[in-house]
């Protein structure tokens, strides 16, 4: 019996046609999102220029950096401070707290300098094992602080820099405890959080050690940075592959108030870091995503994407809302009526993403319009005679590749019925014709064209619905017109066996040896 919580495909409406691939294909790679996510964006593993907290007797936040100083010389400096932070620690006399902070946040400065600190130093230096001990229980929050603070910008640098924290990861997960002052808190979740981007091992590290119960916990009061920190290192520590960890968050007390809360009254930059928790949570854990279909999130979600023009917030609302389309039929059968106010705000909020000058919005926007047009007639309809269809023609012969590919599943789905059955989808004639008519069959033939297996298959589903359904025998003329047959002729060899005899039996139905003998 599979796995309850294992990630689930788009549902499968129209069988064998345009809309069952896009939905599985983006589900399937969900775990990428992240990567993708924080190269474009925003770092998976940020780095600690300016402190959690806003005392300046404790954390000074060094507004002279020096970016341009020489490297050897920071390394210098760096070697000299981890050699003063030893000595401040074996240190016992008078003032020897006073000492172990000064020199941590010495060591702290210079690990907060350059875009690129020199962590290998400190760490051949012997940094490591020192900083474990200025976390020991009972240290005061200045100590602990900075030692955190060194330690997230450890974790910030190179694959085996990160690794490196594995000593201290029980201790930074035990100082996120209910005890612990917020900004200590903040910053073990910060470092954390790093961990956990760098990768699933690590991840599955910090899940065996806790790390998930008290990151959930900081979600969950209204302090603002505290839980834009959290919940930025929750989405890095559930991200998959594995569904376990998201199922685990969405099921403990309090969490799923607190996303909906923070989702709806947040800034925007609290916004979006709780909307990539809602990603993967949607995208990894059918538990997860049924439990978010049955709130008002789609609405939150819609309202959101309808007042944001923030590049940063807009793209995991929208993944998340084509997420929840894909993963729960409750979404379109009970919230995104056709008629219903919210889904009239959806469709806009789509529109407004579509003329975004930004090519991801408009790939995005698509892959939530696909999934809501593989949905019922009812829907097929309501997308079809909206202003987005115009758009949505025009994208298909003017945007870049991948977004033409993403259009091309919104503009198939509209043409064929909910499939029954593993037989031919049933056409829906006036949208084909009238689709048609605006020009799409050229974009659909520039696809069989790609090389891009995916992009061809789509194309030749639609030149199939052409073949079939246009009236009075037209479509074998217009295929031919934008040199179709050239187009499927080319997979007469193919070593794709699914592409290869689409294509020919096309052929051989509609251009065999009688073609053209009555003209």
């Amino acid at each position: 019996m599979a796995d309850e919580t294992s990630k689930h495909p788009k549902r499968e409406s129209i069988k064998s046609s345009v809309g069952s691939i896009a939905g599985q294909r983006r589900r399937e790679k969900a775990v990428m999102v992240g990567k993708q996510r924080r190269e474009l964006l925003m770092r998976t593993k940020r780095l600690c220029r300016v402190g959690v907290s806003s005392d300046s007797a404790n954390v000074d936040a060094d507004d002279d950096m020096m970016m341009d100083e020489e490297q050897s010389i920071l390394e210098d400096q760096t070697l000299k401070a981890v050699q003063e932070l030893k000595n401040a620690v074996s240190y016992q006399g008078k003032g020897a707290m006073q000492k172990r902070v000064n020199a941590l946040r010495e060591l702290r400065r210079l690990l907060s300098k350059s875009e690129y600190p020199p962590v290998e130093v400190a760490l051949t230096a012997g940094a490591m094992s020192t900083l474990v001990q200025c976390l020991s229980f009972g240290s005061p929050d200045e100590q602990l602080l900075e030692a955190a603070w060194c330690l997230t910008n450890i974790a910030a640098g190179k694959p085996e820099e990160t690794k490196a924290l594995s000593p201290a990861l029980p201790l930074l997960i035990a100082h996120m405890g209910e005890k612990s002052s917020l900004p200590v808190a903040e910053q073990c979740a910060w470092a954390l959080g790093n961990v956990a981007g760098e990768g699933e091992d690590l991840r599955n590290i910090l899940l065996s050690q806790g790390a998930l119960q008290p990151l959930a916990r900081m979600i969950q009061p209204n302090k603002g940075s505290t839980v834009r920190t959290a919940a930025w290192a929750l989405s890095n520590l559930i991200k998959g592959p594995e569904s376990k960890a998201a199922t685990e968050l969405i099921r403990i007390d309090g969490v799923l108030d607190a996303i909906l809360r923070h989702l709806k009254k947040g800034d925007e930059d609290l916004a979006t870091e709780l909307a990539w928790v809602v990603v993967y949570l949607t995208a990894l854990s059918n538990v997860a995503t049924n439990m978010l279909a049955k709130t008002d999130v789609v609405q939150i979600l819609v309202e959101r994407l309808a007042s944001s023009h923030s590049l940063q917030l807009l793209i995991p609302l929208l993944r998340s809302l084509g997420n929840l389309v894909a993963g729960d039929s409750h979404v379109t059968s009970h919230i995104l009526v056709p008629g219903n106010e919210i889904t009239v705000n959806a469709i806009q909020a789509m529109i407004k993403c579509l003329e975004s000058e930004h090519r991801v919005l408009k790939k995005e926007s698509s892959w939530v319009l696909s999934n809501i047009a593989a949905g019922s007639i009812e829907h097929k309809k309501m997308i079809y005679s909206s202003e987005v269809v115009s758009l949505l023609v025009r994208l298909l012969s003017t945007a870049p590749f991948d977004i033409r590919k993403e259009v091309a599943y919104v503009l198939g789905n509209l043409c064929v019925a909910p499939a029954e059955g593993s037989g031919r989808p049933t056409l829906i004639t006036e949208h084909l014709i009238s689709l048609v008519g605006k020009g799409c069959l050229a974009g659909f033939v520039d696809l069989v064209r790609s090389i891009d297996t995916e992009a061809a298959r789509v194309g030749l589903q639609f030149i199939e619905l052409v073949l079939r359904g246009m009236p009075n025998g037209e479509g074998v003329k217009l295929v031919e017109a934008e040199d179709g047959i050239d187009a499927m002729e080319r997979f007469q060899f193919h070593e794709n066996e699914e592409l290869r005899t689409m294509a020919n039996e096309l052929v051989d139905v509609y251009f065999g040896v009688n073609y053209g003998l009555d003209s």
